[in-house]
């Protein structure tokens, strides 16, 4: 199916957030996600759905001061 993924379109199989994050290379990462402008906490990722048009958003924590 496919999704928008930081702003890209791409085809996925996934059709939980939990097997996107690991097909698209993140679940080994520390990651914040949001899926249609929605914050997903990383424990709710398996029961989280997707669907054809959804947006995720995959952000990396930054360092700084």
């Amino acid at each position: 199916m496919k999704i928008i993924i930081n702003g890209q379109p791409l085809e996925v199989e996934a059709k939980r957030l939990d097997q996107a994050m690991t097909e698209l290379g993140f679940a080994e990462q520390r990651v914040a996600t949001a899926l249609n402008g929605e914050f997903v906490p990383q424990r709710d990722w398996p029961k989280t759905a997707l669907s054809a048009g959804d947006a995720l958003e995959v952000l990396a924590p930054m360092q700084g001061g």
